[in-house]
């Protein structure tokens, strides 16, 4: 035992690289042994945090606008929010969705644009 302890503070760059690969390889043995039912639970979770994330995102984003433009509303498009935030237009739409049940945010009259409400 304390050879291997010395061996091991000996060549310290080796066996960080031996515990790396064998980190890795319990990784992918936890992800190819995972069953379809935690894979799909373990994606909607990700999908739910980034969601929640991005709702965060829109309403520091609606702040933002209003600092700038203080006497007026803050109207914004799902496809020129998705270019500011970077996002694909479907996830927008769907974190709207979640900030409308939140009362964040209303439907203006045209499609496709929404009023966001800053507190």
């Amino acid at each position: 035992m304390n050879h291997l302890l010395r061996v091991y503070t000996a060549h310290w760059a080796i066996a960080g690289a031996l515990s790396c690969v064998l980190g890795l390889c319990i990784f992918i043995c936890f992800r190819l042994l995972e069953t379809t039912e935690k894979r799909v639970q373990r994606i909607e979770r990700k999908r739910d945090r980034e969601i929640k994330k991005l709702s965060h995102r829109i309403s520091t984003y609606a702040r933002e606008v209003q600092k700038g433009f203080p006497t007026g509303d803050v109207v914004v498009g799902e496809r020129d929010l998705a270019e500011v935030l970077r996002k694909h237009p479907d996830i927008v739409a769907t974190a709207l969705n979640v900030l409308l049940g939140e009362q964040k945010v209303q439907k203006a009259p045209l499609s496709g644009y929404w009023k966001l409400n800053v507190e």
